[in-house]
């Protein structure tokens, strides 16, 4: 199956509430001229009879509506009826189908597509209307549908029921209030139309990811046998199969790159059996694999096949390739590949990689200026450093400190360059009574020089 979605997708709504429909009975068989078909009282329903039914008793709900096609209507039988079961076959309870559950949703390109069952692939969030989308009801049936949503309403394009297409907001909002809408469209939210058609080249988000916790809650998860699954953005399982990435380019258009992989590859018999989904979807930056950085868009396909991923590692190879050779003529910058093999393209590390590299420059300057600014603010006082030791306590504390660590020997003391404070008081250096002496130690024991004594007058005595 490939992929050739225009501006806007049609998705049809699978079940439905018809009177001929088997699987809406608890026995799996529509009721006959010897059953009693049952419809529970305090459930309400619309059912829509498309053609005219024996039965021998129906009963109703307090609150519902039969829509009859034309010819269509209930008579009572005799009860012998050949081949018919004579049993009560209970109508099944229709509360239980839900907008946001992706089983109940068909997508196709056009609504030829839809009769063809020519249905396409996406992720789980995008099986689900968008808001670019069309919704189509199938024309001869009624249904019912529980709308409850994370958001106060569902925007969608255009609505489509027992063939009226609804795109006016104001015609459709009174087609809700009717029995029949009512009855057809229950729960906390409310279905809109008038959504404008997706306007950029490049494509368009879905808008489906805030009910993401509530579609994931409706899908049952089938065991993988892949070496290493894979998680779609948008999806709610993994897969075995490739992702391929692509960082694209204003001139790039989504649509016209679309048709381009669907002839040139998923038209190939060797991929008969691959299915792939594209689609724009906005993936959160983060700073080391864990600090939140921003969001960035991005074009993801998803490619899936049967045979444990093989054949859809071997497409995402070559889109990936043929990306990388024609890119500057599609738009696209880079492109790179994860599979469930555990083979990554070097262009996807590569990129993670510088992306990581400049969030790591812009948050290291981010705080920089931070400091700056608080402390040229004052609210960040930086500690001052201790202060430096002088050369004078460095010339003491080598004068005082021998080799081992212990006092020096200072020798005979100096008077002239001793410190002031252990000399004994002299007179004035040139006062005619200076002695002139020279102590030894801590003993200030004196030695006389009788050069320079007064006393002596007659040196030669």
């Amino acid at each position: 199956m490939g992929f050739k979605l225009l501006d806007a997708l049609y998705k049809q709504w699978i079940p439905d509430t018809n009177f001929e429909n088997g699987t809406n009975w608890d026995r799996g068989v529509v009721p006959c001229g010897n059953s009693v078909a049952d419809f529970a009282a305090e459930k309400k329903v619309s059912v829509f009879v498309e053609t005219a039914h024996a039965v021998k008793e129906l009963r109703l709900p307090i609150f519902g509506e039969f829509i009859f096609n034309s010819g269509a209507g209930f008579f009572v039988s005799s009860g012998n009826e050949p081949g018919c079961e004579s049993s009560t076959i209970k109508f099944k309870n229709p509360d239980s189908s839900k907008w946001f559950d992706p089983s109940l949703w068909q997508s196709a390109a056009t609504q030829d597509d839809l009769l063809n069952k020519n249905f396409l692939f996406s992720v789980h969030e995008e099986s689900i209307p968008c808001k670019y989308d069309n919704v189509i009801f199938k024309p001869s049936s009624s249904f019912k549908v529980d709308t409850s949503s994370n958001q106060a309403q569902i925007p969608v394009r255009s609505v489509s029921i027992f063939g009226k297409k609804f795109q006016d907001g104001g015609e459709f909002s009174q087609y809700l209030q009717t029995q029949t809408g009512q009855l057809q469209f229950y729960g906390s939210s409310s279905v809109t139309v008038g959504a404008p058609s997706c306007e950029d080249p490049t494509g368009c988000a879905c808008g489906n990811s805030a009910n993401h916790q509530r579609i994931c809650g409706t899908v049952t998860c089938s065991p993988t046998s892949c070496k290493k699954p894979l998680f779609p953005m948008g999806h709610c399982c993994e897969v075995c199969g490739a992702i391929v990435t692509l960082q694209y380019a204003p001139n790039f258009q989504l649509e016209t790159y679309r048709q381009r992989i669907q002839h040139l590859f998923l038209a190939l018999p060797k991929y008969k059996s691959v299915q792939a989904g594209m689609s724009k979807v906005i993936k959160p930056i983060r700073l080391m694999d864990f600090i939140p950085f921003g969001t960035e868009a991005e074009i993801q396909v998803v490619v899936v096949d049967k045979d444990k991923g093989f054949q859809a590692e071997a497409l995402a190879r070559e889109i990936v390739k043929d990306a990388n050779s024609h890119g500057s003529n599609l738009g696209i910058v880079e492109a790179g590949f994860q599979a469930s093999s555990g083979n990554n393209s070097d262009q996807s590390g590569k990129a993670g990689m510088i992306v990581g590299v400049i969030f790591g420059v812009l948050l290291m300057l981010t705080l920089v200026i931070t400091l700056v600014v608080l402390v040229n603010k004052r609210v960040v006082r930086i500690p001052s450093l201790p202060p430096m030791p002088s050369m004078s306590w460095l010339r003491r504390r080598s004068d005082s400190t021998g080799e081992l660590g212990g006092p020096l020997d200072q020798g005979f003391d100096n008077p002239m360059f001793d410190k002031p404070s252990v000399l004994p008081e002299l007179p004035s250096l040139y006062a005619p009574e200076i002695n002139m002496s020279i102590s030894m130690g801590q003993s200030q024991v004196h030695f006389v020089n009788p050069v320079y004594d007064e006393k002596e007058t007659d040196f030669n005595a």
